[in-house]
């Protein structure tokens, strides 16, 4: 059985709290449209992948919205990768393990849905065309997640995680761009 399939609750509390300081700073900076206050106006998830016993702590996501306009502020989020479904370590855990084995749970149908948004739809976007200048060596766009998973590997660390905190600012448009917490190699670059 493969490690990701055994996940800690540490790791999906640390996920937990990492989406929770990202909140606090997005609610900080205020709206992005008209400077008003954010006000908190959590929805909620249903989110699959997850063990039972952090269903309920995964059962929100933090969202704001503002005082002033009444638009709304989603945060970026290290446990969900937008408006997917399955949590975000499961989709990238399943696209990983797509060569090896299907992964348990989650339909074929599925993981490939997934690695079509890996590889066509992130490369396109604005966030990875200026991200991808952080790697020292290019990170082979036709193998991803695998490949950011790999280049994560940092002994220590947990790699998911970070290519979850990498992904985060993909996971919303209406909060204003927060800090990316990017974990460098010993060497001085990825």
């Amino acid at each position: 059985m493969c490690h990701w399939l055994r996940r800690e609750g540490k790791f999906w509390g640390a996920l937990r709290s990492a989406d929770e300081g990202i909140a606090e700073e997005t609610r900080a900076l205020g709206c992005r449209r008209c400077g008003g206050p954010l006000h908190r106006a959590d929805y909620p998830r249903k989110p699959r992948g997850i063990p039972g016993e952090v269903e309920e702590a995964y059962s929100r996501r933090r969202s704001f919205c503002c005082g002033h306009c009444r638009r709304r502020a989603t945060p970026p989020s290290v446990r969900f990768l937008g408006r997917k479904v399955y949590v975000g370590e499961r989709v990238i855990a399943a696209s990983v393990a797509w060569d090896d084995l299907l992964a348990a749970g989650v339909p074929r149908r599925t993981v490939r849905r997934w690695l079509v948004w890996w590889r066509k739809v992130v490369p396109a976007t604005d966030f990875w065309q200026t991200m991808r200048a952080l790697f020292r060596r290019p990170v082979a766009e036709a193998q991803l997640p695998r490949a950011l998973v790999e280049r994560y590997g940092i002994p220590g660390s947990d790699s998911f995680e970070c290519v979850l905190r990498f992904v985060a600012p993909l996971t919303t448009e209406s909060a204003s761009y927060v800090r990316v917490d990017v974990l460098h190699a010993e060497d001085g670059g990825l």
